[in-house]
């Protein structure tokens, strides 16, 4: 029996295919919408053929919204799609490509299909962390993303760290989506990500949090369509760059004074939801990186963590060029 699970995230489409002798085949497509594939649609399109004659048994997805689900996980039947096409708004920039996927496998395979949930990590968060100031009658929450990966970090940590890995640990996920996690007993316990994944710290063309006067305004001159669009594609590193790139790699070999502001400001706002995270747990213990920029960029990972000298950081110069353990 081989298992094939999804990850389909805002600019790329990962899978791996576990066959039954315990050996695993990756597919990797990056850089959707600027490459070589113009949308999901034709990246999944490549990864069926790539597939071959590969008929896996069950398909894992992961699902970037599970709504208020708090389950890790859940069988895709008719109910399930049906809901999961309800909250489609929750995150529009993924749940399109997330479905897309589902549907995809169901005519190609025909077999059972999971939905992980990113958000269900975030189950533990706490009412100060998740509820936002506004009537409750609206059933508006924060609920936080990136949980699949937060729950992989939370599982790592003890062998990494021992003891340390139950104190005050803050874990950095930063690629073309970002957001941060506080973990405290390796639990979420706090998130810069919240009613949905625009928020929190800038991204790639994602806002993160914005002031309610600037939506407000901006709502003067567009529709809700025009604003979604705005917010989720148009924002974040490729406006702050003047629409040069919203990828922080193409950022980074450009010598534009708009691509270092944008590159600054970025490393800044980090740095912002860091200090935070500290001022509400007392100390960190522990910094994570983890996502497609902090795993591979040692030059942003400097600047995020040489100013917070003052929080007891100290950067081993030669470890972070190297990509090891700092």
């Amino acid at each position: 029996m081989s298992i094939l699970t999804l990850n389909s995230g805002s600019s790329s489409l990962k899978a791996s295919l576990f066959l039954e002798d315990g050996q695993r085949e990756n597919f990797r497509y990056e850089h959707i919408g600027h490459d070589h594939f113009k949308n999901h649609a034709k990246a999944f399109e490549q990864l069926l053929q790539d597939l071959g004659d590969a008929k896996p048994a069950v398909v894992g997805h992961r699902l970037v919204h599970g709504g208020d689900v708090t389950e890790p996980a859940r069988l895709i039947d008719n109910n399930e799609r049906m809901r999961l096409e309800n909250i489609v708004h929750l995150a529009p920039l993924h749940m399109p490509s997330n479905l897309l996927g589902i549907d995809l496998c169901e005519k190609q395979f025909n077999c059972p299909q999971i939905a992980c949930f990113d958000t269900a990590f975030h189950h533990t968060l706490p009412e100060l962390a998740y509820r936002l100031p506004i009537p409750q009658t609206f059933q508006l929450r924060r609920y936080g993303f990136h949980g699949i990966n937060y729950a992989y970090i939370a599982r790592q940590l003890p062998s990494l760290l021992g003891k340390t890995a139950t104190g005050s640990i803050v874990v950095a996920h930063l690629g073309n989506g970002a957001s941060l996690c506080l973990l405290e007993n390796l639990l979420s316990v706090d998130t810069s990500m919240g009613y949905s994944p625009a928020g929190g710290i800038p991204m790639g063309s994602r806002s993160g949090d914005l002031d309610p006067g600037v939506m407000l305004k901006l709502a003067e001159h567009l529709n809700p369509n025009e604003l979604s669009t705005l917010v989720y594609e148009k924002m974040g590193l490729l406006a702050l760059s003047d629409g040069e790139s919203s990828e922080m790699s193409v950022l980074m070999k450009s010598q534009s004074k708009a691509a270092i502001f944008a590159i600054d400001y970025f490393a800044r706002q980090v740095r912002a939801a860091i200090g935070s995270f500290a001022a509400k747990s007392g100390n960190i213990d522990a910094l994570v990186f983890t996502g497609g920029i902090a795993e591979h960029s040692a030059p942003i990972r400097a600047m995020i963590c040489e100013p917070l000298a003052f929080l007891g950081f100290s950067l081993n110069v030669s470890a972070n060029t190297q990509h090891a353990v700092c």
